[in-house]
């Protein structure tokens, strides 16, 4: 038995909660992985995980075992580190997820760069709205923006973006140009971003000489995917507020129109999240430096 390919395995299952996101983490077959897991719980003579028809969690005594593992593969991985950093370029797979909008206006564009400096680097991006689960999730961190909740995640802050109030030329001509937050209540059409998690509208916020206010209003139109809401404003359907990298362009095009620029909503913080209790790779740390240094001009946006 590899007791170190078995040790890694095995938290792998810990953090997952599952042999089949274990084993695709890993890059192995299924079988391969359940081999090394239960050979270790024979080396150690005690039972490390409990199995049922819907989940794998930790024994008291995995729990144990893979507190103190945990401290040993990390340690490993430091040694490696620092013996191989300076002479070689990390290698390897890194997955990422990140927001639909994110990813087609700041993060993608700005891809080539780190893939010219690390070549070594295979990236698989999951692009969704919707949360993954970090510690279940065979990912190696995530990009969102908003309150982070979570005490059990690092979080790094990688920037603020700039948000916009805005609307289509016809709709404003149609309906009026809201010239204060309160008149937005007189008739307007709202197009609300929903929550991908809860399923409830994020308030429209604003800023004045008091501070931020929030306010909720009954919508139009709810969408819960951010570039699907965008489209909803570029189609005409109402009022959204978004993200100046993506509504940037479209601004200046004149295809929509800011308004309410006295009582600009305050930027929304974004960061690069990842679990604690799991080592930081050579790939990792590259990325997550090369991102906090290209990412506050692509929040920043176009059409300023």
């Amino acid at each position: 038995m590899d007791q170190l390919l078995a040790m890694r395995a095995f938290a792998r299952v810990v953090e997952s909660g599952s042999f089949t996101r274990a084993a695709d983490s890993l890059n192995m077959p299924n079988a391969t992985l359940s081999k090394l897991v239960k050979s270790l719980e024979a080396h150690l003579g005690v039972q490390l995980l409990q199995r049922t028809t819907r989940r794998v969690s930790a024994t008291p005594e995995g729990r144990e075992y893979y507190e103190k593992a945990s401290r040993v593969l990390i340690d490993i991985e430091d040694i490696d580190t620092a013996f191989n950093t300076a002479k070689q370029q990390p290698q390897g797979q890194l997955r990422i997820d990140v927001g639909g909008s994110t990813a087609r206006d700041v993060l993608i564009p700005a891809l080539p760069d780190f893939m010219r400096q690390y070549p070594g680097i295979r990236l698989e991006l999951g692009v969704a709205d919707r949360p993954v689960d970090l510690i279940r999730g065979s990912v190696d961190c995530v990009i969102r923006g908003g309150a982070l909740e979570d005490s059990s995640l690092i979080a790094r802050h990688i920037g603020n973006a700039e948000m916009v109030t805005c609307a289509t030329p016809a709709y404003l001509k149609h309906h009026g140009t809201p010239a204060y937050p309160e008149e937005l209540r007189n008739g307007h059409r709202l197009v609300s971003y929903l929550s991908p998690v809860t399923g409830r509208p994020f308030p429209f916020r604003f800023t004045d000489e008091d501070g931020v206010r929030e306010m909720v209003m009954p919508h139009a139109i709810g969408i819960n995917e951010s570039n699907a809401h965008l489209a909803a404003a570029v189609a005409g359907m109402g009022i959204v507020q978004t993200f100046r990298y993506s509504a940037g362009e479209l601004i200046r095009e004149g295809k929509l129109v800011e308004i309410l620029v006295k009582w600009r909503p305050p930027r929304y913080p974004f960061y690069v999240v990842y679990p604690q209790n799991r080592h930081v790779t050579h790939r990792l740390r590259v990325f997550i430096d090369w991102l906090t240094a290209i990412f506050p001009e692509g929040l920043n946006g176009p059409g300023r």
